[in-house]
């Protein structure tokens, strides 16, 4: 049988009182009652600051963190964050409002992404901010446009790679890829940049998310550095950016272990010494987006019905994966697993049980829990999925069978 992870695995980021859940200095009961109903996702504006303190602590001092929004586009966590990072990497036009909205100049917000649509492109010409190129098309299309608006268009070229990010929960790199333009294409691109007009700025080389292996983050900043380094001898112009990705990492399953951000901090700082000789102007970039939000969020349903069926318990909640695509396990699984979940209105009360968390959708697909080991619930107490500050509502399917859609509130 299924077993719950352990106890106090990643309930340590969480404060408790009377073994009820506390987000952002106020109990979890308190919380549901400020927002009025359930479901919701409740981020932590503390802990996303503390997160961004230790990346300070540990990166080199010269390197610029940048938030990539898709992870987390609610606009109040966008705004906190313009405050404390360098620079704000947005998707869709509809991103790159909100940012614009916040105290982030236009320069320091990149946009990536493949299809951009010549609305998006015109839209960020016009602002000023920074668009990565994923082909040759889009470059002639950018050099058109802004043309026709009259304003020298501000761009990188988003590279991709002849290397992957091994061990990543998603490979964005390597091989053939719709992310991007191949990295042995890349000098022939930048030689036509030299002739149609673009403020050409540097790179961005993106090769994979979600890893926890902390050598293979240090190889793949080697061989990214080193294929920017590389690629600035093709460049018309001295290379000012360089964004090497991100890839970090958080554990959301037994066994998965947080990443040694010192170790990659230092690493590097050695490799740092070589790239600010060749590329003096250029400022390193590293792009985060579940590792700066994932675990200072939780998503929040009740129990509507306890329900046995030969056997087996079932609590019958009002969220479920039209909310949580990813703790449903139809985000990208392969196997599915459990993500963290605990009762939060009496997380480690002494009657335990194994049950599963199910929503009100009609198929067997809503599930939020598989045979977990929890405290016993009654109608009306509070499942809590942890570590879902990254990827959760604007990540899943809110229109499934038309229920309304939850809240989202910054404590």
């Amino acid at each position: 049988m299924k077993k719950a992870h352990p106890r106090h695995a990643l309930l340590n980021q969480f404060s408790l009182h009377d073994d009820c859940l506390q987000i952002g200095g106020m109990e979890l009961t308190r919380l549901a009652q400020r927002v009025g109903k359930t479901p919701f996702y409740a981020y932590d504006r503390q802990k996303v600051t503390e997160r961004i303190r230790f990346l300070r602590q540990h990166l080199p001092a010269e390197i610029h963190l940048h938030f990539a929004m898709k992870a987390n586009p609610m606009p109040a966590v966008v705004q906190h964050l313009a405050s404390l990072v360098d620079g704000i990497d947005v998707a869709s036009a509809g991103e790159m409002n909100i940012a614009l909205d916040t105290v982030m100049p236009p320069e320091k917000i990149s946009f990536a992404g493949p299809g951009k649509s010549e609305f998006e492109l015109s839209c960020a010409i016009a602002a000023g901010i920074v668009l990565n190129i994923e082909s040759e098309q889009e470059m002639e299309h950018i050099a058109r446009l802004g043309e026709h608006l009259g304003i020298c268009p501000n761009v990188a070229v988003r590279v991709n790679p002849d290397f992957e990010l091994k061990s990543s929960g998603m490979k964005m790199g390597g091989g053939a890829k719709q992310f991007g333009v191949d990295s042995e294409r890349v000098p022939a691109m930048l030689a036509r940049m030299g002739k149609i007009g673009l403020n050409f700025l540097g790179f961005h080389i993106f090769s994979g998310s979600q890893n926890l292996k902390t050598a293979s983050i240090q190889e793949a900043h080697e061989k990214t550095l080193q294929l920017g380094m590389r690629l600035a001898n093709s460049a018309p112009a001295p290379v000012r950016i360089l964004n090497i990705g991100g890839g970090f990492g958080v554990p959301y399953f037994p066994g998965e272990e947080a990443l040694n951000l010192a170790a990659i901090g230092e690493n590097l700082q050695h490799l740092l010494l070589k790239v600010k000789q060749q590329l003096p102007e250029s400022r390193i970039v590293i792009e985060l987006g579940r590792y700066i939000v994932a675990e200072a969020g939780i998503y929040v349903c009740r129990v509507l019905e306890r329900k046995l069926s030969r056997g087996q318990v079932f609590l019958v909640t009002d969220g479920g994966l039209h909310h949580h695509l990813a703790a449903s396990g139809n985000f990208g699984q392969v196997i599915r697993k459990n993500y963290p979940v605990v009762i939060g209105n009496r997380v480690h009360n002494s009657e335990r049980e194994i049950v599963s968390v199910v929503g009100p959708l009609c198929t067997p697909l809503d599930l939020l829990a598989d045979q977990m080991e929890m405290a016993r619930a009654d109608i009306g107490d509070l499942v809590v999925v942890l570590q879902s500050g990254a990827y959760g509502l604007t990540a899943s399917p809110t229109a499934f069978l038309s229920h309304p859609v939850p809240i989202e509130v910054l404590v």
